[in-house]
Order: C-alpha cells, then structure tokens, then sequence
C-alpha cells in the first residue's frame, strides 16, 4: 500500500469515472470497423476505452506521463518521369530506437503508395483501411480510385477524429488518369497538394538538399540520387532518423522500388560534400 501511495496509484473507480465522464454508468456499443455510411463516423474500440477522456487523464497533473516523441524522415517529389518517394528507417519510441528496419512506405495498391511519420500504429492502421476503401471503390466502379479521391478518403478520416490524439502526418503519392499526384495529409485533416514535401523531424534538412538539386526535367537516376542523398544528409543531422533508404519510383504502368541502402555507407560516397 505505501507503494500505492508513492507512486500516485489511483483506485479503479476514480480513473472509471475520468474515462466515462459524469453520468455515464456504462459503456457505448460501437461499431465492428470505421465505416462511411454512418452519420457519425466511429471505429471499434477495446471496451472500457474512450480515446478522449483516457487522453485527458493522462495528461492531468498527478496523472501518468505518456511520452509521444517520435522521429523520422521521409521525403516525395514530382518530377517529368514520376514521382520519388524516398524514407529512412528508424523507428524511435523518445530516446530509444525500437527498429532499425521499419519500412515508412505503406503500399496501399500498385498505383498508390503512403508514407508514414508520427505515431507508426496510427498511420498504419489508417492507410491500410484507406487501402481497403480503395479496393471497394474499385469493386464498385470498375476502374481505380483517383489520388486526389484516395487522399480526400484518408483526410476525412482524421477529421472525424481531430483532437483525439492521432498522430500522422503522410504522403499520398499515385498515378491516375490525371497524371502523377502528391498529397500531404496530417492528423488534424489538413490536406494538400504540391510538387515536394518531406515530413518528420529531419524534414529540414531534407528540403534544404531536394530545393539545392531539384529540376522538373531530371532523369530517373538523377532523380534516385537526389532522393537517397536527401535522406542521407537528413539522417546525418537528425539524431531521431537513421537505418537504410527505402527508395519508391511511382510510373504511370505502377510503382517500383529501386533500392534499400545502408544510410552509414552512403554517408561515406557524400563525404566530399559533408565535410
């Protein structure tokens, strides 16, 4: 008991009634999966848990302390032959690295490709149901989603649940009948669309290189080389990034992947420039 005490431990029904709110005796039914056909969008739950109240009662003073630090850098940009999508690999739970080898791309069909920054289980979760609701669409009417739709999809999604604690910020890159596309969508909804963006705490460092070498006219490999040296420079800098470069090419016949490299030796081919 004098544990209990040191440590701020608080009694079942007191944390019950933060989580459940006043007046509520017992929990809501809810949904099997996120669906869009109701009027209030909502996804299943372990029982007992509200994402809001359980949030609140973390944070408050004398609660306990959840550390949401993340870190990554991931980067994507159009050009004449496409669009690159370049990542590291590191996943970082604070100051601890979790994985030297998650991949930040989620490949959501073969015309479609999302990346991941933030919290790894949210983006996760969230873009392989956007790749279901991609696979529906095209059962539905015979031809794939377009990007700007895939994207709107995933940007109302985190608009039904804004302020509730997700954590993502990704790119959604694809090639449809308009052309290649690049859309960024975060966690509060927002959503938009442009030629270069790179996402994550060593995104500085990684727009500082793509805006120093960046041509709309670039060949393939030219455009490879730019994506791997923006990742390798970021995780240089960035303390939070590091692991290998995942490297994407999204052609109008689908995406490829070009390369998996080991940031440490390509740190060693760019040390002229580094130094």
């Amino acid at each position: 008991m004098a544990l209990f005490h040191v440590s701020g431990y608080k009694p079942y029904s007191e944390l019950r009634g933060q989580i459940l709110g006043a007046g509520q005796t017992h929990l809501i039914d809810r949904p099997n999966h996120y669906a869009f056909g109701t009027k209030t969008q909502e996804f299943a739950v372990p029982s007992g848990v509200d994402p809001s109240g359980f949030l609140k009662s973390c944070s408050r003073e004398g609660g306990v302390c959840i550390d949401l630090n993340h870190g990554t850098t991931t980067l994507a940009f159009k050009f004449r032959h496409g669009v690159i999508v370049a990542v590291d690999s590191r996943a970082s739970a604070g100051s601890y690295i979790a994985s030297k080898e998650a991949n930040k791309v989620i490949e959501i069909n073969p015309y479609l490709l999302g990346t991941m920054s933030g919290s790894a289980a949210d983006c996760q979760y969230w873009e392989r149901l956007l790749a279901k609701e991609c696979r529906l669409y095209k059962l539905r009417n015979n031809h794939r989603i377009s990007v700007s739709a895939a994207s709107k999809l995933l940007s109302n999604m985190m608009l039904g649940y804004r302020g509730m604690g997700l954590s993502m910020g990704s790119m959604i890159c694809g090639w449809d009948q308009q052309g290649p596309g690049l859309y960024y969508v975060d966690d509060n909804g927002t959503r938009l669309s442009g030629r270069m963006f790179s996402t994550g705490c060593g995104n500085s460092y990684a727009y500082g290189v793509i805006d120093s070498g960046y041509r709309e006219d670039m060949t393939a490999e030219e455009a490879y080389e730019l994506g791997r040296r923006g990742i390798v420079h970021a995780t240089h800098r960035d303390a939070y990034s590091g692991g290998v470069v995942n490297l994407y090419h999204m052609q109008e016949n689908g995406w490829i992947k070009v390369c998996k490299e080991d940031v440490s030796e390509l740190i060693h081919r760019y040390r002229k420039g580094m130094f």
